[in-house]
C-alpha cells in the first residue's frame, strides 16, 4: 500500500464518522415501537390469565354454596359468564366443568377453559388466539347442613 492509498483510506474512514449515531437515531424509534408492541401482547395474555383465574375462583365459591351437584354446576356457569363479562374479557368457546359430591367437608373443583383472541385489543392486530385453562378448588363448609343446636 502506498502513502497515497493510506491517506485516501484514512480520509474515507474520517468521512464515516457519526454514521453510527445517525443510524441509531433512525432505528431507535422502531426498536422502541417493537418493544411496546411485544409488551402489549404479553400484558394482554397475563391480564386474560388473571381475569380467568378470578372468574374460576368466584365460580368455585358460588358452587360450594349450592346443595346439589346440578345446582353447583349451574351456579358455576352463571358466575363465570357474569364475572368474565364484568371483567371485560371476551372468551370464545368458554367451557365450565364442575366436579363435586356436595357433601359437607368435600371440595368443589371448577375448571374454566376459554379461547382468548389477542387481536381484538390491538390496533395492529396480532394473528391468532390462545386457549387458556384454569382450575379452582373450594371446600364445602362442614357445618352448613347441620341443624342448629338448641333452636338458636
Amino acid at each position: 500500500m502506498t502513502a497515497g492509498n493510506v491517506l485516501r483510506a484514512a480520509g474515507w474512514w474520517r468521512a464515516e464518522r457519526g454514521s453510527v449515531t445517525a443510524e441509531t437515531v433512525l432505528l431507535a424509534p422502531i426498536l422502541v415501537m417493537l418493544l411496546v408492541f411485544v409488551a402489549v401482547v404479553v400484558h394482554r395474555g397475563v391480564d386474560a390469565r388473571l381475569r380467568l383465574d378470578d372468574a374460576a375462583h368466584q365460580a368455585a365459591r358460588a358452587a360450594s354454596l349450592q346443595r346439589t351437584p346440578t345446582a353447583a354446576g349451574a351456579a358455576a356457569r352463571s358466575t363465570v359468564t357474569s364475572a368474565l363479562a364484568h371483567a371485560g374479557l371476551v372468551c370464545r368457546d368458554a367451557a365450565v366443568s364442575t366436579t363435586t359430591s356436595s357433601s359437607p367437608g368435600s371440595t368443589v373443583v371448577v375448571i374454566v377453559r376459554c379461547t382468548v383472541d389477542f387481536g381484538q385489543a390491538l390496533v395492529l392486530g396480532v394473528p391468532g388466539s390462545r386457549v387458556l385453562s384454569t382450575e379452582a378448588t373450594e371446600v364445602i363448609d362442614t357445618y352448613r347442613s347441620q341443624p342448629t343446636i338448641g333452636g338458636a
